[in-house]
This record gives structure tokens, sequence and C-alpha cells, in this order.
């Protein structure tokens, strides 16, 4: 039986119900669920303040559960990057250790990236969200659990999805699989927690971004030249934005148009992964391969028992 902890390392949960739900959902699924001490402290608007998160990450390390899941995102990972013990959560996951969420865990997950290159955390549902929604709300998505226990029972080996259109018909790339959060990932530009990736493939998503904000934070990715140096860029969903009367017409397709007019890189919609109900498991910092036939696009990986022997032991 595999063990699964859900822990908080951002914002606080509302609800402790959905928590409770998720947990009893992961437990029915076959986990055997412990939820860490600190999941439901408060402090702000965070999960406890930023000792505690930053001990209960360090704890979940230490502890190399099968599954680390992320109980929610919002706010406060990068308020301990600069503090975390890369060499705790990189030996985690030498020892078998699946992270996951996405959203704010993108800068857990990228940091990791640049200070642990060879390694991977999984950009996937998180607890509260995924797993504690009521039925009335419309429970868990099916596609999004069947991925989850895929992934984790290290048998995940590719994802599947179609583009809008047949464009990028018979592109084949090859390279680091890396992003997640569009607004999380540009707050880390310039930082050292920032993955220095060439010949990647860039996955990215948002939620309540305007079109503009997100067009400016791709031209701002564009203009440092990451996305000239990718080998692809994959975008998920970009909803949620109230719409202007500014906008005359102006929308997401436009800020993507915009960012294709600057770039050789094949800049891919369609990527099932986001703040939406059906979602993908992606293994970011793995490398992966793409393939595109026609309007289908495929993304394959090694699965995860040979992933494991991938890796770099550089640093013991």
């Amino acid at each position: 039986m595999s063990s699964l902890t859900l822990f908080t390392p951002a914002g606080a949960i509302a609800k402790a119900e959905n928590l409770k739900r998720a947990a009893k959902r992961l437990a029915q699924l076959g986990f055997e669920v412990g939820i860490d001490a600190d999941a439901l402290a408060r402090h702000q608007r965070f999960a406890g303040d930023d000792a505690t998160r930053l001990a209960a990450l360090h704890r979940i390390a230490d502890a190399a559960p099968s599954v680390a899941l992320a109980t929610r995102g919002g706010y406060g990972l990068t308020r301990l990057l600069d503090q975390i013990d890369w060499e705790r959560i990189a030996h985690s996951i030498e020892h078998g250790t699946r992270w996951v969420g996405y959203s704010d865990l993108t800068a857990l997950q990228n940091g990791l990236i640049a200070h642990k290159k060879g390694l991977a955390m999984w950009s996937g549902p998180l607890a509260c969200d995924d797993f504690g929604r009521s039925e009335a709300d419309g429970g868990v998505d099916e596609v999004t659990r069947d991925c989850f226990l895929e992934a984790m029972s290290g048998a995940l080996e590719a994802v599947g999805f179609r583009a809008p259109t047949a464009d990028f018909d018979g592109l084949e790339a090859r390279g680091r699989l890396w992003g997640g959060n569009l607004t999380v990932l540009c707050s880390l530009l310039g930082t050292p927690h920032w993955p220095k990736v060439k010949g990647g493939l860039l996955f990215l998503e948002d939620i309540n971004e305007h079109p503009y904000r997100v067009e400016r934070m791709l031209l701002q990715l564009q203009q440092a030249g990451v996305i000239d140096a990718q080998a692809a860029v994959l975008l998920g969903d970009f909803s949620g934005a109230a719409k202007s009367p500014l906008d005359r017409g102006y929308g997401i397709k436009d800020a993507v148009a915009a960012l294709r007019s600057r770039t050789q890189t094949p800049v891919l919609t369609g990527l099932p992964f986001g703040h939406v109900r059906t979602k993908v498991c992606l293994p970011v910092g793995a490398t992966v391969d793409l393939y595109v036939q026609g309007r289908e696009a495929i993304l394959g990986w090694q699965s995860d028992a040979r992933l494991a022997h991938a890796h770099d032991h550089h640093h013991h």
C-alpha cells in the first residue's frame, strides 16, 4: 500500500471538511493517507507562518512517503525558496517520493530543477481542489483521478491531447519538461531559483489573469530569451479573467498570436492542464518526447521506475 501525506505549503485551507473528504476518498482509492500535523494551521492567509510551513516541507522530505500531495496552492512557497534544504527534498525523491501539486507549487518544482537538475516532481492535482470537491459541486473528475493513480503507481508514460489546428503536424521534440503557472514562473526570473533550461519543453497555465497580462508575461519570457531557447511551448488553460470593454475582440488567441509572431519556437495550445477540473499529471524536470501527428499531440517519457535510475547521484 502506498503511503500518501497531505501537506499545506502555501495558502491556508478555508474548509477543513474539504481536507477530510479528500483524505477519505484517497483512502478509498487504496492509499494509506496521513495528514501533516500542520496541514490546517493558519497565520494570516498562510497555512502557518513561514517557519511552520518550511518545517512541514522538511518533515515530509525526511519521512519520504510514496506520495506528498499538496492540499492547495494559493501563495506562500516564494517566501520559503531561500531557506529550503534542497538536499533533503532531493533525498526524498531518490527514495521514491512523488511530490504532487500545481499553481503555487510551480515555485517548488522549478526551484528543484534550478538546484537539483535531473530530479522530477509531478505537476498534477491538489487534494482539496480535486479530491475534496463535494458531490454537489461535481465531485472528483474521473480523468484527473485515473491519470493521478497511474502516475503515482509509476505506470504513466504518456499523455495525449488534441491541438485546435494541425499547424504543427510532424513536429517532434525532446527536452526537459518544466514550467507550470505563468505568474509564479515569471516571479522566479532573475533569482537563484530560476531553472536555466535550454532546449526544453515549457508548459504554462494561469487563472484569473486578463489576456493582456498573460501576453505581457509571455513576452517577458520571450524578451528574456527564454522562449527562443526552448524546443517547444505547450499552453494549457488560461481562463477565469473578466472581459474588459476595452478589449474590442482581443483575447487569449491574440496574446498567443503575439507570442508566435515573435519566436520561431512552436507554441502549441490545448494541453489539458491548469485551474480546470480535468487535468493530467506531468513529470516536471523529466526528459520528455513530444510527437504531433495532425492535431493529435503525445507527450511521452520513461516510466517512473526507469526515471528513478536515470537520476544523477553526483551530489552524494
